[in-house]
Order: C-alpha cells, then sequence, then structure tokens
C-alpha cells in the first residue's frame, strides 16, 4: 500500500529549521556527547514525525513510508551480511593473506597506489560490485599498503575509487542499470555517454596516484613488507592453489550470476580452505562466517588487518544502513523531498543549472535518505522534466544522476557506500575523502560540461518514449547485483 502523503507540503523554512535540528543532534551525539551516530540518527526519525504530525500526516502513513524506505536497500544489507561472512572466511582460510604476500612480493611502493587503483577497477568492471570489491581486492590492497608504509586513508582512497569506476561504468552494476532504466535510456547508451566524463576521469586520476607513490615511494619501506611477507609464511600456506576461492568469486560474478548466493558460495569455499589448508576445525572455520577471523602475530598492526570479518562485525552498520534508510522513507512521505523537487524545478531554467541541480539532488538523496538507491531516484525524477523542457537528452540526464548519487554514495559518512567502506577497510569516511580524486573528478567534469555546453547532447521530450521498449530488453536479461 503507497503511503499517504500530507494534504499540505512543508515550506522551505520549515525544511531548513527541520535541516539545522538534524545536523544539530548528529553532531551533538557523536561529537560532543561520544554517541553512535545510531542513536542520532533515531532521535532524527521523532524530529522528523513531529514535522508530519504538524501537517495532520497520521503516524500510519509516516510509518508505512519509514519502512518502504528500509525496503528499498534491503538488497545493499544482504550483501553486507554475505560480504561479512566472505571476509572472515577468507581470512581465516589464507585467500586474502595469501593476495597480500603476492602483492608485496611482485609490487613495488613507487607503482603501489596506481596499481591498487587499476586492481579494483577492473575488479569492479568485470563484477559490478563496489561492496565485492572492496570486501576482496580492497581489503587485500590495503595490506599491501600497509607493507609499504603507505599511509591507509590514501591507499583507501585508491581502493574505492578504482571500486567506484566499475560500480558507475559496467552493465552488470544494479546502479548502472537502475539509472538507465529510472531515466529511460538505453544501457549501452547511458554507459557510452558515462565515458565523456569517466575516462578523463580515470586518466587524471591514475596520474594522480601514480605521481604521490612515486612521491611516498621513496619512503617506501620495502624491508617492511619482507617482515609482513614472513609472519604471513610463518601463519598460512603460502601457495597458488590458495587464491583460487578469490578467481571462483571472480569468475561467477562476470558469468552475470546474482552477487549474494556467488558471495556466500566464496564465503563457504573460504572455510574448507581453512579446515583443508589451515588445519581448523569445522566449527572454528564456521564460526569465522559470524564471529570473523582470529590470529596473533608478532606484529600488532598485521593482527588489526587480520583479525577482522565475519556477519558481527556487520551489525552496527546495517543497522545504521536501516536507520538512515528510515530517515529517507519518512522524509519523503512528509513532503520533504517533494518540496525541494518543487524548488530544484523552479531554480533550473539553464544547462548549467540543470546539470547542478541533478547533481545536487543525487547528493541530497544520499544525504537525507542513506543510499544509492535513493539518490538514483530523487536525482532523477527531481530533474527529468526540466531536461524535456530545454531539450537535452535525456543520456545526459542519466550522466549526471549517475555522477550525484553512485559517486556521491561512498563520500556520505552515514550511507550504506559510506559505513560500508569505512568498516571493511577500516578508515573513516571523513579520512579517506580528501583522496577520492576519481570521485571529485567526476563531479567537476560533469559539471563543467553542462556550464560549457560540451558534451550535452541535444533531444526532445518524446525521446524517453522512443527508447523505453529498447530499454526493457537491454536490461531484461541483466541480473541485478547490489553493490
Amino acid at each position: 500500500m503507497t503511503p499517504q502523503h500530507p494534504s499540505r507540503l512543508p515550506t522551505v523554512p520549515q525544511i531548513l529549521l527541520l535541516a539545522l535540528m538534524i545536523i544539530g543532534v548528529i553532531f551533538m551525539f557523536v561529537h560532543v556527547l561520544g554517541l553512535a551516530i545510531q542513536l542520532a540518527l533515531l532521535v532524527s526519525w521523532f524530529l522528523v514525525m513531529g514535522l508530519g504530525k504538524f501537517l495532520k500526516l497520521d503516524y500510519h502513513s509516516m510509518q508505512q513510508g519509514l519502512t518502504h524506505g528500509i525496503s528499498q536497500g534491503m538488497d545493499a544489507i544482504l550483501v553486507l551480511v554475505a560480504v561479512g561472512a566472505l571476509i572472515g572466511s577468507w581470512m581465516a582460510g589464507g585467500v586474502v593473506p595469501n593476495i597480500i604476500y603476492l602483492g608485496l612480493s611482485v609490487m613495488s611502493p613507487h607503482i603501489f597506489l596506481l596499481a591498487a587503483f587499476f586492481v579494483c577497477m577492473v575488479t569492479s568492471l568485470a563484477t559490478g560490485t563496489s561492496f565485492g570489491t572492496a570486501g576482496t581486492a580492497g581489503i587485500a590492497m590495503m595490506g599491501i599498503g600497509a607493507g609499504f608504509d603507505l599511509p591507509a586513508p590514501l591507499v583507501a582512497g585508491a581502493v574505492i575509487s578504482g571500486a567506484y569506476v566499475g560500480d558507475k561504468l559496467s552493465p552488470l552494476s544494479d546502479t548502472t542499470v537502475m539509472t538507465a532504466s529510472l531515466c529511460k535510456v538505453n544501457i549501452i547508451d547511458h554507459i557510452k555517454s558515462m565515458l565523456y566524463v569517466s575516462i578523463p576521469a580515470i586518466t587524471i586520476a591514475g596520474l594522480m596516484f601514480l605521481l604521490v607513490g612515486l612521491s611516498y615511494g621513496q619512503h617506501g619501506n620495502v624491508g617492511r613488507a619482507q617482515e609482513v611477507m614472513h609472519a604471513l609464511s610463518q601463519h598460512y600456506v603460502i601457495a597458488w592453489y590458495m587464491l583460487l576461492p578469490a578467481a571462483a568469486v571472480i569468475a561467477l560474478l562476470v558469468l552475470r550470476l546474482p552477487s549474494v548466493p556467488v558471495i556466500c558460495f566464496g564465503a563457504l569455499l573460504g572455510v574448507v580452505w581453512a579446515c583443508v589448508f589451515e588445519q581448523m576445525s569445522p566449527v572454528a572455520a564456521f564460526s569465522t562466517l559470524y564471529q570473523g577471523n582470529h590470529v596473533q602475530s608478532d606484529l600488532n598492526f598485521l593482527n588489526i588487518l587480520l583479525n577482522r570479518g565475519g556477519i558481527a562485525s556487520m551489525l552496527e552498520v546495517i543497522l545504521l544502513v536501516m536507520l538512515a534508510l528510515g530517515l529517507g522513507g519518512l522524509m519523503e512521505v512528509t513532503g520533504v523531498l517533494t518540496t525541494i523537487s518543487n524548488g530544484l524545478q523552479r531554480w533550473a531554467h539553464s544547462l548549467g543549472r540543470l546539470g547542478l541541480s541533478t547533481l545536487f539532488a543525487g547528493f541530497l538523496g544520499n544525504f537525507l535518505g542513506g543510499a544509492a538507491y535513493v539518490s538514483l531516484i530523487t536525482a532523477s525524477t527531481i530533474t527529468a522534466k526540466n531536461y524535456d523542457e530545454l531539450g537535452v537528452d535525456r543520456r545526459v540526464l542519466s550522466r549526471n544522476t549517475e555522477a550525484g548519487g553512485t559517486i556521491t554514495t561512498p563520500m556520505t559518512p552515514w550511507t550504506d557506500g559510506g559505513v560500508f567502506m569505512a568498516t571493511t577497510l577500516g578508515v573513516s569516511t571523513a579520512a579517506y575523502l580528501p583522496f577520492l580524486w576519481y570521485h571529485m573528478l567526476v563531479l567537476l567534469i560533469s559539471a563543467l560540461y553542462c556550464y560549457t555546453g560540451w558534451c550535452c547532447f541535444q533531444g526532445s521530450g518524446s525521446q524517453a518514449k522512443a527508447v523505453e521498449s529498447s530499454q526493457k530488453n537491454s536490461t531484461s536479461s541483466i541480473v541485478l547485483d547490489a553493490d
């Protein structure tokens, strides 16, 4: 049942007051009182409900909006559970330690940042999942970076930048398919349009990671890398066949099989490897799926790196995502997003403002809704009408929607992507944010194109209907994989 909306919409001053109160609550709880952000979001629920009651909206409708908002992110929540299990068993089974060992033996500190960006980019393009990329190749890159004494936030920036290239471009990514569908653009045309932004962003970001890597490489501690390799060889079997679970998972994802069962299958392979090659008991190996890995090394930082994973490690993340999604559902049902949408539509009367409004609407969906799914909906629906009225092709709409929605997800601390990346890689959002160079370049280039008119195709309002049938044919054979 569709939740009832209030008979009158909130005004802009009321929304600004609500936003200030929510920001104030989050700041007070997290930075002043030292309380969990989950509590701040829970209190924010009641602030939005207070606005709803002021607008004469009944509680039943608000609860429906809340649960509807949470339901939009259930795919991501399932992936969080699966990836948590996979990290735990792959640590125990020696899969990730072997990837770290291999990386330390073949890479150098000078080119490592570029290599981490490239490896995660290729993995995400092949699999279509930023979560799966960060949970597998990403944590391995973090371990190699630590072995080279490189700053963890810088390595995380390279990992997340690479992971979101595929999340944004891969035809296997659910956000790519969802954006094309929402904007009624053929998925191949959508990807081609994004290449105008992504190719220069990838090139410049890669060059930046290379130059910074060359600078840090002068101080890279190869002796530390040898020490890490020795410690890994003391605790794990080092052999080529220890990489087979990772190869199997990537291959199955490339074959377009659903991500959740594939990741769960990979987690079970980790259990088997832990029993067969690491001599763990079946009970202990299975417990790593929930409790994570536990190993003792003489190197403290290696203990921190390897003692992680498990479904239990994701429970706080899942709660945070659910609370953020619920807040987004309440924002929608109380008419807050509708008022913002109407205001942006009146403001965006030029091409430059049109592109900026789409980017802002995507960020707003992440800020208020806590997930890329919400941001893609807000970015596409809020500004779509203006593209048709100004005669701008919807391929530009889909490109800007992906930039404002998908790209800003890991840049917001309480979104599913932001929380997942911070938890999985062990680096806070505030710490890795300055190094998300690919993300920043995508936003800057997208805005530049709109203000200059470069690569902004002309279209008409009828174009959406013309591509709708081909869009259905293009997406019908694609399996949606949660990021």
